[in-house]
């Protein structure tokens, strides 16, 4: 039986620590804020992703792949709120049609069940979508992750593990035959204990608390808000799924898509524009510090040179409801801005390479004693339990070392 530290309360976080706690370790989960789930895993949108997207034979691909299945087995099991409502990914002129090939081809590689619809197959799935044609993918659905962070964390617990609420992780350095762990309570006062392993799954600060232990995080994390709307009551049934764009290849992100949630609402967007905080929701949450953080790496800057175009234009439909409501309505042309209610935003933790490139996968650095997620945007909520199993052999072996 291990003493382990996890480091970090939304779902990556704490379904290691219910996986490592079944298996008989003493586990105590630290997260800062006085809830769990209160960052990346709180904030989404809540879709169950497939696998599509991502490289053949990357952690993403296969993790998301199969986190399609265990997340929603999990769900249902546990009584969480989950439907499998599929996804269209349309093609809205003919020019994208050489994408929505491209991704038709990435699903066979990556073993996700898709297939090709012409509009009139497109419109038996979603009745008022334009396109010229369509990806249907059956496996993405929609799930509750702030329910399925609570059934976690009451497994931590009645595994016997602990989890406490604000607290912060400050540092940890190696002593004779442990890690000495250094906690301040939401006072500041200050608490040093020893453990045998920590596993840090920080999000937002995952750079931040790898230096604090002595470890390279090989990248710098930097914070995209992702805004939200929400379609007023009486344009809901405008959407019955999941209606995504086919991917932009001069910019990163997927594009600002449409989702039938849980609850029967419907979500619109995110956009992509950079944070002025790593917990920055709203263009007035400001951080200096953090600001500093991402302009003093050079990769920003080799990205805004490569991304100036989209990015300038994702700011722009920041700004501008108008702006969000038409590229809502390339996908379903009855959607205006009357239509749009804001709601929360996220942040998204991306990893920034060094040379501007944005790292594309799960990325995990172990040291002695230590494991620490240092990207794990989306798919990682899907891929929750795959990524779990991930870190219980990871830290095994950094035990071993």
């Amino acid at each position: 039986m291990a003493k382990v530290l996890v480091v970090g309360g939304g779902i990556v976080g704490l379904a290691t620590a219910a996986r490592l706690a079944r298996r008989g370790d003493e586990v105590t989960v630290v997260d800062k804020e006085d809830g769990l789930a209160e960052h990346q895993t709180g904030r989404n949108s809540g879709v169950i992703h497939s696998g599509l997207y991502y490289a053949p034979g990357s952690l993403k691909a296969r993790m998301g792949m199969a986190g399609a299945a265990s997340m929603t087995a999990f769900a249902q099991e546990h009584g969480v709120a989950v439907r499998r409502t599929g996804k269209l990914v349309v093609a809205v002129d003919r020019s994208e049609l050489p994408g929505l090939s491209r991704l038709a081809e990435r699903a066979v590689a990556n073993g996700v069940p898709a297939r090709l619809l012409d509009p009139q197959e497109a419109a038996e799935y979603e009745p008022h979508v334009s396109c010229v044609g369509a990806l249907r993918v059956e496996t993405t659905g929609i799930v509750d992750y702030r329910a399925v962070c609570s059934v976690l964390a009451d497994q931590v617990r009645s595994a016997g593990g602990t989890v406490r609420l604000g607290t912060s992780f400050v540092a940890a350095r190696p002593g004779p035959g442990r890690l000495e762990v250094r906690l301040t309570d939401a006072t500041g006062a200050r608490e040093d204990r020893a453990v045998d392993a920590l596993i840090a799954c920080a999000g937002l600060q995952a750079d931040r608390v790898a230096l604090a232990c002595g470890v390279d995080p090989g990248a710098r994390i930097v914070p995209f808000r992702g805004e939200y709307f929400e379609l007023r009551a009486d344009a809901v049934d405008l959407v019955q799924g999941l209606i995504y764009p086919v991917p932009d290849p001069r910019f990163p992100f997927l594009g600002v898509h449409l989702t039938r949630m849980v609850t029967g609402g419907v979500h619109a967007g995110p956009n992509a524009v950079l944070a002025l905080a790593r917990e920055g929701y709203r263009w007035s949450d400001v951080s200096p510090a953090d600001i500093a953080d991402a302009f003093s790496w050079p990769g920003l800057w080799r990205l805004g040179a490569q991304n100036w175009i989209p990015g300038a234009h994702e700011v722009a439909r920041s700004l501008s409801r108008a702006l969000f409501a038409r590229s809502l309505a390339r996908l379903v042309p009855s959607i205006t801005a009357e239509h749009l209610e804001p709601t929360a935003s996220g942040v998204r933790a991306q990893a920034l390479r060094r040379d501007g490139g944005l790292v594309d996968d799960f990325l995990v650095r172990s040291a002695p004693r230590q494991v620490h997620v240092i990207n794990a945007p989306s798919p990682a909520a899907t891929a929750a339990l795959e990524i779990a199993a991930h870190l219980e052999r990871e830290v095994d072996e950094a035990l071993a070392g």
